[in-house]
């Protein structure tokens, strides 16, 4: 049975110009403003290096932090291999604090893309000796927890010192996401008590079908975490609502699904990866088809995933189709998540 829809957010890519990035970094502000007057309960950054995205999600949640006041503020996620988890859990905390403890940041962890190209600007003394796994990750975690990171604290001089991560964001170390594509991940995932999530790529181990897969994918993942069938999971997937759209915005939206339409129930690498198809339609017709789909109807929380290369006006259109139409019909209250939803459980002890 399809769980009603608790919680509902959005992904955005934050596309800009080479030339004018500004242009594109307010347009993703303006529609994080725009997402929480519709009343949507979470905004998420994607995470790009060396491409025309966005490359610090924190510095952009720090923006939105000012420009917002209700809605939750994700990562969706962070490649932890580009990261030093010191600093960026000085980050995280400093950003949790600004917005009131709104923050829910996930990641990812591996060695970064291209790694042999780039290793000489991002770790050129430490490459072949950092650890790109879990690790890194649970690190993190403990920073947040506020784990004693020097033996020292007190005064030194005029100067005061403190043992711990500065500042401390009670909570949000309890507030922590990984985006998990494999089995073995997932189960990490679970047992390590971090919320789940699964988006429109997924490693296929048994079949070529995305939706057998993911849904196998948060089975396995709520037989493994302490919480068992109430733990946290937030689905990933392209749906364009068309309402309100122009026959024009129409045509368009049919021409990008149609463009990456052959990836679909193809494994993809070496590693199999499979991709979901992007859902088109009138908001009646996409809850058809989501209540067609098996893991859609295991989760109460999505961040539908935005598409690319659209114009700021097309978003526009979406958001309010999902928040005015579609997501109440898939049960959704309106703006219900305005804190913190409870705890899924006590997390797992990490490392």
């Amino acid at each position: 049975m399809t769980r009603p829809l608790r919680s509902l957010g959005f992904l955005t890519i934050g596309l800009f110009d080479r030339d004018s990035p500004g242009a594109g970094h307010e347009a993703t502000l303006a529609i994080i403003e725009r997402a929480e007057a519709l009343g949507f309960d979470s905004a998420w950054l994607r995470n790009r290096h060396l491409q025309y995205g966005i490359s610090s999600p924190v510095a952009v949640l720090a923006a939105a932090s000012q420009r917002t006041r209700r809605i939750r503020l994700g990562t969706a996620v962070i490649p932890l291999g580009y990261e030093n988890p010191f600093r960026l859990a000085e980050d995280l905390a400093t950003v949790d604090v600004l917005t009131g403890g709104r923050i829910e940041p996930g990641f990812s962890v591996g060695a970064p893309r291209r790694l042999d190209e780039i290793a000489e600007a991002l770790y050129p003394d430490t490459a072949p000796h950092e650890d790109f796994g879990y690790a890194r990750l649970a690190r993190l975690r403990r920073l947040l927890a506020g784990d004693r990171v020097s033996p020292f604290s007190g005064t030194e001089g005029i100067e005061e010192f403190s043992e711990r991560i500065e500042p401390h964001s009670p909570g949000l170390a309890e507030r922590l996401w990984y985006g998990a594509a494999s089995p073995d991940s997932t189960v990490w995932a679970a047992e390590n008590g971090f919320h789940l999530l699964t988006s429109s790529v997924i490693q296929s181990v048994h079949t070529h079908d995305f939706d057998t897969e993911q849904h196998a994918q948060i089975q396995l993942y709520r037989e493994h975490h302490p919480a068992g069938q109430s733990a946290r999971v937030s689905q990933g997937l392209v749906v364009i609502p068309t309402d309100s759209a122009t026959a024009e915005q129409r045509e368009r939206y049919a021409a990008y699904a149609r463009s990456r339409a052959g990836r679909v129930g193809v494994p993809h690498g070496p590693r199999g990866f499979l991709f979901a198809a992007d859902i088109v339609g009138t908001s009646e017709q996409i809850v058809e088809a989501l209540a067609a789909n098996r893991a859609f109807g295991e989760v109460d929380e999505v961040a539908f995933a935005l598409p690319f290369a659209l114009e700021p006006g097309d978003y526009v259109q979406i958001l309010e189709d999902i928040a005015g139409r579609l997501a109440p019909l898939l049960g959704w209250a309106g703006g219900a998540l305005s804190a913190d939803p409870e705890p899924a459980g006590p997390a797992a002890p990490v490392g």
